[in-house]
């Protein structure tokens, strides 16, 4: 049987279902450079785990942890290098606070993490042999990235490295837009944290670049940099902001599906800020990263959700606490997330929607009470219960609507209460069939 969906085919069918909502999401740096196409059989090969694994933690952790005031602060408020270096002094984690993000990683259900090993600010959280602005030699002098990796390898995560191409304290970080000579050391300097990164701490399964400025992938060698990568690393995957196209998209606090089969992870803060800013108490609710998680499995990507340890490597309570109840959500519901595939079903006041095979599931986050319907649903319900009990749900169901009934005044679960409705097809949703075919009084009827 036939259980898949193209992506024309949920497109077309959302235009219809209803137009996309877009999400609140703050400037961004640059979402790098998609160029969409359909994925190759070597990137498919890469790629399989990925696209299982569907939710990780990013982690933002530098000398920015320090200051407390966003991770762009060195740049937005002008601080002088010799001023911002001493922010080292105070960047003291505890040792084992890799474990504590490990194992809250993994408790919130998330199969990845991603590391700042390399921040705009320049300072390397690993024992480099190229420069002494590192963890080892200045601040906590200890391998943060070392602590990290046998952190995530000992809770079963995958293990990701977020590298700036970007530096703001190298002497040649920006002439080496108009100095040849800088370019060439500049380009040597980065390519040779890179090869350190990927020869020094065993199987990595992604490089994440971050802003490319101020050169192009010619400047770069960008290509040359891609190969040494998979010289190094044939298994990893890397995302598309070295200037080149990579294995998958990024687009930055907004969920975008791309088109064309590629493969695609929105990444967003828990807060307004990637680095710990102590200020910033705009924190995301449960409900709100649940209901994006869903979003981002619906149309077949993933979701990057950071965090941003304070100085000492703890994390921030507030952030612990939004983790732990989407945890004890994805406990029940994590099947729903991992296994599903493209979905095209969206239109609902109340609800969002998964989609594994032919059972459609029904994330109900504004619970009205006991009954709840679907509108223009194109397969024929055969079963329904609720996930989080495994009660049976009563429903009727006509040309036009599938109306579940009996249901608990309450909602029995939270943030987000899920119903699985097994039905005969691939579940699909044409609103535009209601809107012109159901009977008006005196018509049709």
């Amino acid at each position: 049987m036939d259980t898949s969906i193209s992506r024309r085919k949920l497109l077309m069918g959302a235009a219809s279902a209803t137009a996309l909502t877009a999400l609140p999401h703050a400037a961004s740096a640059e979402d790098g450079d998609p160029r969409p196409h359909a994925e190759t059989s070597d990137q498919k090969r890469r790629l399989a785990w990925w696209h299982q694994a569907k939710f990780g933690m990013f982690i933002h952790f530098g000398l920015y942890s320090a200051h407390a005031r966003h991770e762009w602060a060195m740049e937005d408020e002008a601080i002088p290098v010799a001023e911002y270096e001493k922010f080292a002094d105070f960047y003291k984690p505890k040792p084992g606070c890799a474990r504590e993000w490990a194992r809250l990683a993994k408790s919130t259900g998330m199969k990845y993490m991603v590391l700042t090993t390399k921040h705009h600010e320049g300072f390397c959280n690993w024992d480099t042999k190229l420069t002494n602005y590192n963890s080892v030699h200045l601040g906590p002098q200890r391998d943060i990235v070392r602590e990290y990796v046998d952190a995530a390898r000992a809770e079963g995560l995958r293990v990701g490295f977020y590298y700036s191409l970007m530096d703001w304290h190298h002497p040649d970080g920006a002439r080496c837009q108009t100095d040849a000579a800088a370019r060439r050391r500049f380009v040597d300097y980065t390519h040779g944290l890179i090869r350190e990164l990927l020869t020094n701490y065993g199987t990595i399964d992604i490089l994440w670049y971050d802003v490319a400025w101020p050169l192009d992938a010619a400047g770069w060698e960008s290509e040359r940099m891609n190969k040494m990568v998979f010289e190094l690393q044939p298994n990893i995957i890397v995302n598309n902001r070295n200037k080149l196209p990579g294995d998958f998209s990024t687009p930055e606090q907004k969920i975008v599906a791309e088109e064309g089969g590629r493969a695609w992870e929105s990444c967003m803060t828990l807060n307004g800020s990637w680095g710990y800013q102590r200020a910033d108490d705009s924190w995301k609710s449960a409900k709100t990263v649940v209901r994006n998680l869903i979003d981002c499995a619906r149309d077949g990507g993933n979701y990057l959700l950071n965090i941003g340890p304070m100085a000492d490597g703890s994390v921030p309570i507030e952030s612990v606490r939004v983790l732990n109840e989407v945890g004890a959500w994805m406990r029940t519901n994590g099947d729903t997330i991992y296994r599903s595939d493209l979905c095209q079903p969206r239109r609902s006041n109340y609800a969002s929607f998964t989609r594994t095979g032919n059972t459609l599931y029904m994330h109900v986050h504004y619970w009205p009470g006991s009954d709840v319907s679907i509108g223009g649903l194109q397969a024929k319900a055969l079963s329904a219960k609720l996930l989080k009990t495994g009660a049976p749900v009563t429903f009727t169901q006509d040309a036009y609507r599938l109306h579940l009934t009996g249901l608990p005044e309450h909602a029995p679960d939270s943030p987000v209460t899920t119903i699985a409705i097994e039905c005969d097809k691939v579940p699909t949703q044409d609103n535009i069939f209601v809107r012109k075919n159901r009977p008006r009084r005196g018509v049709g009827v």
